[in-house]
């Protein structure tokens, strides 16, 4: 039996959001998609996520949401990640972070288990234990009748990233990267059989930096004043991956680019006015 895992990359702000909204559900019913993994820890005005936007998303058609360094940047997020089963934290955050690592859920129609489990990377990145003796750990912990197992790789470092891919290849479905927002070329299935991409892009405003207004980065970069970074609105698109996965034995089939432009442009009116002073764009 073979199963279609989406998996999309960081949401930004409102105009992410909207993205999901108007294309995930007829992508899902199209491309007869079993499963949606989404990273949404910029959801929230750029930085974070809100129970209610987290509420918006699963309406939207996503499965599980995956967070990354920006996790607990919204305290009142703290409560759904104590009680919901499909949201995760990274799970090489401290043992006492509110929160799960991974979790296991169904596939839309009931097909089969999967299980879904969200690591930061080390390089360049604040301090957290291990993602490679986390990732050891979690995978012993998942039952074995649960073949088709994917991974949320928040890290900065492509090179990291890549190691993750052949550090999982052969005991993974699926290792896709998130944080950069920059969509990379090298999606691939492993010799092992784990499909990978060092990045999947974005859901957000591409005519932008990373999310935010061109013209608001620029003036931090080129005066080194602060100033807010407004979320961008211009040129939106959800990105991401289908792979194909074959549910008996958790082995990737193939991985492809998913990259959708929105129909219309959000309007001013539409647009997130929440902005705030970022540590990256």
């Amino acid at each position: 039996m073979v199963i279609k895992i989406l998996c999309i990359g960081d949401v930004v702000g409102r105009p992410g959001r909207r993205a999901l909204a108007e294309i995930l559900p007829g992508f899902i019913e199209e491309n007869a998609i079993d499963l949606v993994v989404c990273n949404a820890e910029n959801a929230a005005g750029g930085s974070g996520l809100t129970p209610q936007i987290f509420r918006k998303i699963l309406h939207y058609g996503v499965d599980v949401v995956t967070l990354g360094d920006h996790v607990f940047r919204r305290n009142e997020i703290i409560e759904i990640l104590d009680k919901s089963e499909r949201i995760i934290r990274p799970a090489n955050l401290s043992p006492r972070a509110s929160g799960k690592g991974w979790c296991v859920v169904a596939t839309k129609l009931g097909r089969c288990q999967v299980a879904v489990i969200s690591l930061l990377g080390q390089m360049y990145m604040k301090p957290v234990d291990s993602p490679w003796s986390t990732l050891e750990k979690v995978l012993n912990e998942i039952p074995p009748a649960v073949k088709v197992r994917i991974v949320d790789f928040h890290a900065e470092a492509s090179s990291e990233k890549v190691a993750m891919g052949w550090f999982c290849n052969g005991r993974v479905s699926v290792v896709f990267g998130t944080h950069t927002h920059i969509p990379t070329a090298d999606a691939r299935v492993l010799d092992g059989g784990t499909a990978y991409i060092s990045d999947v892009g974005m859901t957000g405003p591409y005519d932008s930096i990373l999310g935010r207004r061109v013209d608001r980065v620029l003036y931090s970069l080129t005066t080194s004043m602060p100033t807010p970074f407004q979320i961008a609105d211009e040129n939106v698109r959800m990105c991401g991956v289908v792979a194909q996965v074959d549910a008996d034995t958790g082995k990737a089939l193939s991985i492809e680019r998913v990259d959708i432009p929105l129909a219309r442009k959000i309007s001013d009116d539409a647009q997130d006015r929440e902005s705030g002073y970022a540590d990256h764009p």
